[in-house]
This record gives structure tokens, sequence and C-alpha cells, in this order.
């Protein structure tokens, strides 16, 4: 995870060298889950999204490419594909077309008048 500490990147590599499985809880969370079939058919874009993937999801249903996504974001067309990528692995989706879709479904964009 990105936002594990030195000392627990490093003490996890320790153990994955020494042979042992190592999961952050999180990850741990989430394959119990999907073992259990506790997978939602449905996710919750305000559980599963950060702030920033919400952005560019709201940005993808509005048409925009990665290369307009970054101008508009002041960031890399690199970070951009990160964001979208973990967008559709967050809501078990294929493609951005998905994504949009899913968007405008669950009212995350408003249609104007």
């Amino acid at each position: 995870m990105k936002d594990v500490s030195p000392d627990e990147l490093a003490e996890t590599v320790r153990k994955a060298a020494a042979g042992e499985s190592v999961l952050h809880p999180r990850v741990a969370s989430r394959v119990v889950q999907e073992i259990r079939g506790a997978k939602r058919d449905t996710p919750n874009l305000f559980i599963e999204l950060s702030d920033r993937e919400l952005e560019v999801l709201r940005l993808i249903a509005d048409g925009l490419s990665n290369a307009a996504i970054a101008d508009k974001l002041v960031i890399s067309e690199k970070t951009v594909k990160g964001h979208v990528s973990n967008i559709l692995s967050k809501l078990h989706m294929f493609d951005r077309t998905q994504a949009a879709v899913f968007a405008w479904q669950q009212g995350l964009m408003r249609k104007e008048p």
C-alpha cells in the first residue's frame, strides 16, 4: 500500500524473503470478502474511490480523454492512467465506457437542462 511506513515496508520485505505470505490488513479483508462472496454487484462509489478518483471518473463520464483530464487537473497523463486503472479495478469494470455509464446511472453526473 502507498501509505505503508518505511519500517513496515522493510519488515514486509524481510518476511517475504523468508517465504512468509504477507498481506496488508485492508487487502486481507478484501480477499476474505471476495472469497466469502461478499463482493457487491453494485459498488458504492463513495466508499470505494478516493476523492481524486471520483474527480477523474466525473471527467471520464464527461467524455474527456486522458490527455484532457491531465491538462484539466494539472497532472501527468501517466498519473491519469493510474487513476483510471484504479477506478476500473475498484469498480470491477473492464473499460472506461462502463465506468462512465455507471457514473451516470448512479447519479454522479447531472443532466443539464
